[in-house]
């Protein structure tokens, strides 16, 4: 039965979208494969001293590629993470006369975003999603080179220091995930839950509708908070959203406090480098920031900044012994709102009341 998705436009899509970096072919291309993989290996060590964590799998396996492969390593994530929303899909869908076009037009969706993100993508940790599936090619720290390259070209940022500060935020999203137990079963479950809570009747796509209607006439943005996704999640959906939301903002500012404190004296250029990013996240305007709502990016932006001011406003209350409390389970975990109002996990977490399940 043909999936909902043309997966194979989807690629050549995103592939012509995403361009080629003329840096690709560049004599300094060669540098960064041998820069990265020492780097990386470094990177695991300092984030290792910073917070104690160190994975349980191994070695960190360090990747560079160019914006085709990181869309093809995507393309096969977002494949086996949306195999259960497919697998439901797909009966209803392939019985209707405009499946072929619908599952194009899905593909060409899909395609537009990916290769748009690969063009503003710097390094990524890819989650395990199918361990028996072609295992070489997960469990991968990925770098975008012709993006790193022209980033360093363009504000003179000094490459071994510039690229040892992404290997930091990308080795500790890995320390977490494969340092903590529990926390990758129980985030893919999260998401396993959402998408097979998904409503497949194309009456919550007009509901969705009206609800966005709705929100533009009292002056809010409808795509502010989790793109179309948190606009088409039924309330189940939604606070399951909120669970999603939290531990992302958590993971993400937790990688960015990381970052600053593992290269503290390692890493001179480091504010310098924060500041150009955070520049870099908020310039964009007109048709790509509007693509940014839409699936999502705008909402995570807000994780960084979230997720900083959380563990700051925790540490101050308790200091990192307080803090260290979010890694003993998923009970202790902040939800989105908690995040955002620190001061009600600070009081759960110090009277000793974990998350009701």
């Amino acid at each position: 039965m043909p999936e909902p998705i043309s997966w194979e436009t989807a690629e050549r899509v995103a592939v012509r979208v995403a361009g080629r970096e003329p840096l690709a072919s560049s004599y300094h291309y060669a540098a960064l494969e041998p820069d990265f993989t020492e780097l990386t290996a470094e990177a695991e060590e300092l984030v290792a001293a910073a917070t104690g964590l160190r994975s349980l799998a191994g070695p960190a396996r360090a990747r560079v590629t160019d914006r085709q492969g990181w869309v093809r390593a995507n393309i096969a994530s977002f494949r086996r993470l949306l195999r259960p929303l497919t697998d439901k899909l797909g009966p209803r869908l392939s019985a209707s006369p405009l499946a072929p076009v619908s599952r194009t037009v899905t593909g060409v969706q899909l395609g537009t975003m990916l290769g748009w993100m690969s063009s503003r993508v710097l390094g990524q940790y890819d989650l395990l999603l199918v361990e028996e599936e072609r295992p070489e090619d997960q469990d991968i720290v990925y770098y975008v080179g012709p993006n790193i390259l022209a980033l360093e070209k363009r504000f003179g940022f000094p490459p071994r220091e510039f690229r040892l500060w992404l290997a930091l935020h990308e080795v500790t999203h890995r320390c977490q995930f494969t340092g903590i137990p529990w926390l990758r079963p129980h985030f893919l479950s999260l998401v396993e839950g959402t998408l097979d809570s998904v409503d497949p009747d194309p009456r919550r796509f007009l509901d969705a509708l009206r609800k966005a209607v709705d929100e533009v006439r009292a002056g809010r943005n409808p795509l502010a908070e989790g793109g179309i996704v948190g606009l088409l999640a039924s309330p189940e959906q939604q606070a399951m959203l909120q669970q999603v939301g939290g531990l992302m903002s958590l993971l993400e500012g937790h990688g960015d406090v990381t970052m600053d404190r593992a290269g503290a004296g390692r890493i001179p250029s480091a504010a310098r480098f924060s500041n150009v990013l955070h520049q870099r996240r908020a310039e964009v305007r007109g048709p790509a920031r509007l693509l940014q709502q839409l699936i999502g990016l705008e909402a995570k932006m807000k994780q960084y900044e979230q997720g900083e001011r959380f563990i700051e406003a925790v540490e101050a209350a308790g200091g990192p012994e307080l803090f260290e409390r979010v890694w003993q389970g998923p009970e202790w975990l902040p939800d989105l709102s908690e995040i955002q109002e620190p001061a009600r996990w600070i009081e759960r977490a110090e009277s000793g009341m974990p998350a009701a399940s």
